[in-house]
């Protein structure tokens, strides 16, 4: 299957929200997700799983956690990250094939990785 998605959880405050881009970015943004939609959700989530995956809420910031409560979306069990670029993500929560857009991250803060080789 491929990817789909919805937009109705967008969310356009701070932390992270979409509100702060400017048409050129989410023009970019938007040609990033057209990119993946010609992919299947096994080549996005499987064999390029180093980049796009699950994440298990426990592993949120502190901010994002508060702001799924908040939501009422507090036993979603994980929330799956797409990589656009070096640090820049989009989150959002996945149902069968379709990924319901929540945060536009473009600093790698919602999840940090930890810094290798320390």
């Amino acid at each position: 299957m491929k990817p789909a998605w919805r937009i109705n959880m967008l969310e356009l405050c701070d932390p992270f929200g979409w509100h702060v881009l400017d048409e050129a970015k989410l023009r970019e943004i938007r040609q990033k997700l057209a990119h993946f939609e010609s992919m299947t959700l096994n080549e996005i989530f499987v064999v390029n799983r180093a980049n796009n995956h699950p994440v298990k809420l426990a592993d949120l910031c502190p901010e994002a956690r508060e702001r799924l409560w908040k939501l009422n979306l507090e036993d979603t069990e994980v929330i799956h990250s797409l990589r656009l670029s070096g640090t820049e993500r989009v989150w959002g929560i996945r149902e069968l094939n379709v990924l319901n857009l929540l945060w536009w991250d473009p600093d790698h803060l919602i999840c940090p990785a930890p810094l290798k080789n320390t």
